[in-house]
């Protein structure tokens, strides 16, 4: 039986990439010899080959944008999107690292000085999913390597070549091959990872069942530091507002965008009652307006097929089990063609409904409930064992403090999509959405840690208590 890893197209079925299982005993040992060297270059050194990387990006867009777009799916325009994110993600770290561990030094005469530095864990496995297979990965990796870890990044098995073409990249900017390294594997291989005693911390993204056997299975190890980035079950409110096509397009935007396959796509609108006819219709109408086909047709579509076949019947069999226990639907969800995994995008309504699930549906599948009171949608909204975004669309000022007040999630916005997020802002969640060690610009207090020191430079001490006559 082979065991090679191997990617195919969603769109297609065709084989993308295929390559051995790696060996993470070797690859972590590798990591460890190379750790030592790697943190005592410079830091303006490490700086300066994360801006060389920034420049072999650019240098591969085109067939970056490509093969993203080939592994997941997605519209070439989305992919490209995520590159520019990438080339801009360099300097974000490079501030980030120096706002948030910066050194500081306080002196206080005869008392000496007291110092602040921070020292790298060692050697940080990254793990990440195939929704963003660059923008994720280098979000981490390159925080990570700037503080002076060496790196394990373990990609998903679905995107391995867009891996692969990356670290090809940290390699040609001159990144040692010992000092990051890919290891291709699938499930076996990451839990091996996360396990391994020369594995100082790990930084995983991902599904919220993953992240909690990582959690638990490091529970009895405080010294591996754990940032877990996972997914949410998150809603968007409409509330008061006369800008009804506005909030349509946030709403599908937040709903649809990545064909529903980011961790902050809103899963959820919760809509007040009067609003709910004219909303609807709005969001209906223009949801069957939008192209579903593969990542470089022409025109180009606004959404590319799910990641698979098995997640297309997941999603399938999830419409039937709302539209089976109460869910009316709105817009159906359509398995547009037999072989390969694309879908319409779908709206069902589950105000109805006894028991909602509180699950994250990965995909382009939205329910909705309506509501009468404010109190009742920010309830609707806290409905979860998630917490990772939410997003008001209308209402007031006081509307918006007392929801971003109320509501629990990581990421909280007002007439903006659920995705949207600040350069400089931390991206992360609460209950099952993460572990309070937020990601994006807060990724730099993950890969370091702070130590304090109280310094002289001669030793001067004495006792002026306690001491019997000479």
């Amino acid at each position: 039986m082979s065991t090679d890893i191997i990617s195919s197209e969603p769109a297609t079925g065709e084989q993308v990439w295929r390559g051995p299982v790696g060996d993470v005993g070797d690859t972590v040992a590798r990591a460890r010899r190379a750790w030592p060297a790697w943190a005592a270059q410079p830091l303006t050194n490490r700086i300066e080959l994360m801006r060389r990387f920034a420049n072999e990006v650019r240098r591969e867009y085109d067939n970056l944008s490509h093969l993203i777009a080939r592994e997941t799916g997605r519209p070439l325009w989305d992919t490209r999107s995520e590159i520019d994110e990438v080339i801009a993600r360099i300097e974000i770290s490079i501030r980030s690292y120096a706002e948030r561990t910066a050194q500081r030094r306080l002196d206080s005469a005869l008392q000496g000085s007291s110092a602040l530095r921070h020292k790298p864990h060692g050697v940080m496995a990254v793990i990440t999913p195939a929704s963003s297979p660059a923008i994720v990965p280098v979000a981490q990796i390159a925080p990570a390597l700037i503080a002076g870890n060496t790196v394990v990044f373990k990609p998903s098995e679905r995107v391995p070549a867009t891996a692969e073409l990356l670290v090809q990249c940290w390699y040609r900017a001159g990144i040692s091959a010992t000092v990051l390294q890919l290891l291709i594997g699938g499930a076996d291989q990451g839990q091996d990872l996360v396990a391994h005693a020369g594995v100082d911390g790990v930084l995983f993204t991902g599904s919220a069942h993953v992240g909690i056997a990582i959690n638990r299975r490091l529970a009895g190890n405080p010294g591996k530091v754990v940032a877990l980035e996972m997914g949410g079950n998150n809603p968007i409110v409409v509330w008061d507002t006369p800008k009804i096509t506005d909030a349509a397009v946030l709403v599908v935007q937040s709903a649809f965008a990545g064909a529903g396959q980011r961790c902050t796509a809103a899963r959820r609108l919760i809509i007040k009652a009067t609003m709910y006819d004219a909303l609807i219709d709005e969001v209906r109408r223009l949801t069957e307006r939008l192209i579903v086909g593969g990542p470089f047709d022409d025109p180009m579509p606004f959404m590319g097929p799910v990641i698979d076949n098995s997640t297309a019947d997941g999603l399938t069999e999830s419409f039937v089990y709302l539209l089976s226990n109460g869910g009316r639907a709105i817009k159906h969800l359509v398995r547009l063609d037999d072989a390969h995994p694309f879908l319409s995008p779908a709206i069902i309504d589950v105000t109805r409904m006894a028991d909602r699930p509180d699950v994250e549906l990965f995909g382009p599948l939205l329910q909705v409930v309506k509501v009468d009171d404010f109190e009742t949608a920010i309830a609707e909204a806290n409905a979860t064992r998630f917490g990772l975004c939410a997003s008001l669309v209308g209402g007031n000022p006081q509307d918006y403090n007392r929801f971003w007040a109320q509501v629990r999630a990581g990421v909280i916005n007002w007439n903006r999509p659920t995705h949207a997020h600040a350069a400089g802002a931390p991206l992360g969640g609460i209950g099952l959405s993460g572990n309070h060690r937020p990601a994006a610009y807060y990724t730099a207090d993950t890969c370091a840690y702070p130590v304090a020191s109280a310094e002289l430079d001669q030793p001067r001490a004495g006792l002026g208590i306690g001491l019997k006559d000479a």
